[in-house]
C-alpha cells in the first residue's frame, strides 16, 4: 500500500507545528560509514523537527568546502545509495521524525527513479531535495512516480527567483519550500543582509500556500532566531557537519549542539 502526499509525515509535521521548526541536514557516511543511524537518534533526542541526510555526490555543484569535503570523506569511506538505504532499513522501529534526502539527480538517474523511489518507501523516507533537478521536467517525467510512492519532492526558490516562478513552485508543491536564503553555495553566508531581509519580507509579503524553510548560513541562535522570525523555521547544515567534525557524533554533544541553535 502506497502514502499519499497527504498521509505523508512532513504534511503531518507542519499541520502540527508551523513555528521555529528545525532541520538539520548531515551528509550520509560522514563521519565514519555507519554513522547514519547513530546521528539520526541523536537528533532525534535532540528534539530536532526533521532531518536531511545527504546522499554523497563527486560533484556537489550547490555546497560549499564544509559540505564537499565530507561528500569526499564518505564516498571515500564507501558510502551509496545502496548502502544508505540498506543502513535505513527498519529505522522506523525507533526514528518517528520526518526524514528527506538531499542530493543531486545524477546518483537518482543511475539508480532508477522508479528503483529509488520504492526504495524510500520501503525504508520510510519522506521526501527528497533535489537541487539540480528543475519543476518542470520533475512534473513531465518524474512526478506520477513520486506520487505514486508517496515521496514529496521540495522545490527550492532563491533571490533571483521570479515571483511569477515563486506562485508557480507555490501552485505544484506539497509539503514545504526551501528557501535559500542568498546566492551562494552552503556555508558561505555570514550573517543577515540587509538585502536578505528585503527578500524575506518579499516573501512573506507573498502569502504562500506553503509553509517554506530558510537555508544556507543558518550556523547559530542568531540567524536561526532570525530566520524564523519570516519563515516557518530553517535548516542548518555546514555548521553541524563541522561539529561531527570536530566533535564527533556522542549524543551529549549533538544535543548541546542543537541547544545552542535554539537557545
Amino acid at each position: 500500500m502506497t502514502l499519499s502526499t497527504t498521509q505523508n509525515r512532513i504534511s503531518d509535521l507542519f499541520s502540527q507545528k508551523s513555528e521555529r521548526l528545525l532541520s538539520v541536514y548531515f551528509t550520509a557516511g560522514f563521519p565514519n560509514l555507519n554513522d547514519t543511524l547513530t546521528i539520526l537518534r541523536s537528533l532525534q533526542a535532540a528534539n530536532v523537527d526533521f532531518v536531511e541526510i545527504g546522499m554523497p555526490y563527486s560533484d556537489p555543484v550547490a555546497d560549499g568546502e564544509t559540505v564537499q569535503q565530507s561528500n569526499g570523506r564518505a564516498l571515500d569511506n564507501g558510502m551509496s545509495l545502496k548502502t544508505l538505504f540498506a543502513q535505513l532499513q527498519g529505522c522506523r522501529r525507533d526514528i518517528i521524525m520526518p526524514i528527506l534526502l538531499m542530493g543531486y539527480i545524477n546518483p537518482v538517474l543511475q539508480f532508477g527513479v522508479e528503483n529509488f523511489c520504492q526504495k524510500c518507501q520501503e525504508v520510510g523516507v519522506d521526501g527528497v531535495i533535489l537541487p539540480d533537478l528543475p519543476l518542470d521536467l520533475y512534473l513531465a517525467d518524474y512526478a506520477t512516480t513520486f506520487r505514486e510512492y508517496g515521496i514529496l519532492n521540495v522545490s527550492m526558490i532563491s533571490p533571483q527567483t521570479s515571483e511569477s516562478r515563486i506562485r508557480y513552485i507555490d501552485e505544484e508543491s506539497n509539503g514545504f519550500i526551501y528557501m535559500v536564503s542568498s546566492a551562494s553555495i552552503t556555508g558561505s553566508v555570514k550573517g543577515t543582509s540587509d538585502s536578505m531581509r528585503q527578500y524575506f519580507d518579499r516573501i512573506k509579503a507573498m502569502n504562500l500556500r506553503n509553509p517554506y524553510l530558510i537555508g544556507f548560513g543558518i550556523n547559530n541562535h542568531e540567524t536561526f532566531d532570525t530566520a524564523s522570525q519570516y519563515a516557518n523555521g530553517a535548516f542548518v547544515g555546514s555548521a553541524f557537519i563541522r561539529h561531527l567534525a570536530q566533535n564527533g557524533t556522542s549524543e551529549e554533544g549533538i544535543k548541546e549542539f542543537v541547544q545552542t541553535i535554539r537557545a
